[in-house]
């Protein structure tokens, strides 16, 4: 057997033995990834489609990215207490009911005949997802002891995430061409089928050690807090941040979760206990992978006012042209596990990062001559590669050092982690490039240009600090525990 180096959540560097993957394991492996990509694909697949499906029925244009919301607030509401509740009644049960959940839910946005209808599939779709992201990632992590074998799965795991959402774009916009729309939803109900008749034979979850309790008071504290977060996040990105109904919503759900915290400090069955939020590896971890999120997919956002609106491409190449930051999410992961384990979570966060912000920096140069997409792929796939690592860094970070009873707890706060960069990051990007353009009051190609610049400087500074931060404070963590 090889010998790796292995970064413990203290920051101390050790040497483990790297043992193989059984049989089993693989099937498992194959089987989450498989469920866990699905997801991913759902964030992204019907951005490029939306058009068609207001048109089809009879969505305003205005209400259009009620599709997008409706998905997001429920994700992100609810997944930290899925995870939670997956901890106390089972990650396999909690695992298994998302599935069939979202098998349905998909179905149903296929056959919608109205507004009303399909946005109750996205509801149904964004609370499948709260339950099986982080259940999943639980059975993922306590499938594999702590150590190089764990870090593997989850960094394959961050890299089919990531190539997820660039092929939910490339799907929907093949589906929503050669077949329709409705096929972004269809498409769900096989592989869930499939994952629902495998599962109960491959993966195993050991019994919840006690009945517990859930924290009532908690969860709704906490789930409603998020919930007006991420309202005031997508209203920002609609109404602006001056709106009243945004900062309504953003000081409300900052005073829950202010609330939530008080609560935890005194719930004898709390949560999200107090210590959790206390360990720097869970906190530190977490704002590394909220930024990281924050920044590429937003990166992403304004390429694509770049490609559209500058280059005049169309929404089918727009998402094929960001095939190449899939292929370097690809990569990214598949090195992210070998990077985490020769160097530690610390290194790879920041060297992710550096190489992230250099590449996301090198997009200043971009003009209004197609000439200039060559640098916008080199820097895209190099960004990629740097974000993923991150990322992997991240989610070992966040999981590590915690007993496998509260790895729901854990996936759950990456999870939402996640929900929230990914909704956080395009309102305030998009907020900075109109701003640029409103000021030059140029709204044509050379307008939108300079917006994107000046947002993709501010993001590329976001990303620095989003890896460097971090990983400093993890240091400070290791230098103190070791002293």
């Amino acid at each position: 057997m090889s010998t790796s180096v292995h970064e413990s959540p203290t920051g101390e560097v050790r040497r483990d033995r790297a043992p193989r993957m059984t049989g089993r394991q693989r099937l498992v492996l194959v089987l989450l990834l498989g469920a866990q990509f699905m997801i991913a694909v759902d964030f992204s697949i019907l951005n490029v489609a939306l058009p068609v499906v207001g048109e089809g029925l009879g969505f305003p244009l205005a209400r259009l990215q009620w599709i997008a919301t409706a998905f997001a607030l429920a994700a992100a509401g609810f997944t930290l207490l899925f995870g939670r509740v997956a901890d106390l009644l089972g990650r396999k049960r909690v695992f298994l009911s998302g599935m069939a959940v979202l098998g349905a839910s998909s179905l149903l946005g296929g056959l919608a005949t109205g507004p009303g209808m399909l946005l109750l599939a996205r509801v149904l779709q964004g609370l499948a997802t709260a339950a099986v992201t982080p259940a999943g990632l639980a059975l993922l992590t306590t499938s594999f002891r702590e150590g190089p074998l764990r870090e593997r799965a989850l960094a394959l795991n961050g890299a089919l995430m990531s190539a997820g959402f660039t092929a939910g774009a490339i799907l929907g916009g093949l589906l929503t061409d050669l077949l329709s729309w409705r096929w972004a939803f269809f498409v769900n109900v096989p592989v869930a089928a499939l994952v629902l008749v495998l599962a109960p034979r491959v993966v195993q979850d050991a019994r919840p050690a006690g009945r517990g309790r859930l924290d009532v008071p908690g969860a709704l504290t906490v789930t409603g807090g998020l919930l007006l977060l991420v309202l005031g996040l997508t209203r920002a990105g609609e109404s602006g941040w001056t709106d009243a109904a945004t900062l309504g919503s953003l000081f409300a759900g900052l005073a829950l979760l202010v609330g939530f915290w008080h609560l935890e400090r005194r719930s004898a069955h709390p949560l999200v206990p107090v210590r959790v939020l206390r360990r720097r590896s869970v906190v530190w971890g977490n704002t590394a992978g909220l930024l990281a999120f924050a920044t590429e997919t937003s990166l992403v956002f304004l390429l694509t006012l770049y490609l559209q609106e500058v280059l005049g491409y169309s929404p089918l190449a727009t998402g094929l042209a960001f095939g190449v930051l899939g292929l370097g999410t690809v990569l990214g992961g598949t090195l992210g596990g070998r990077v985490v384990g020769r160097f530690g979570t610390r290194r790879a966060i920041a060297g992710g990062g550096l190489l992230q912000a250099a590449a996301t920096l090198s997009l200043i140069l971009l003009g209004t001559s197609p000439s200039w997409l060559w640098l916008l792929l080199v820097a895209t796939f190099v960004g990629g590669v740097g974000n993923m690592l991150t990322i992997v860094g991240f989610m070992v970070t966040a999981t590590s050092g915690l007993p496998d009873e509260e790895q729901g707890l854990a996936t759950g706060l990456a999870t939402m982690t996640q929900q929230i960069g990914i909704t956080l990051g395009i309102p305030v990007m998009s907020a900075v490039a109109t701003a640029r353009t409103t000021a030059l009051g140029d709204s044509g190609p050379s307008g939108v240009l300079s917006g994107v610049i000046l947002a993709v400087l501010v993001n590329s500074g976001l990303v620095l600090a989003g890896s460097l931060v971090p990983a400093l404070m993890l240091r400070r963590r290791a230098a103190r525990d070791g002293a």
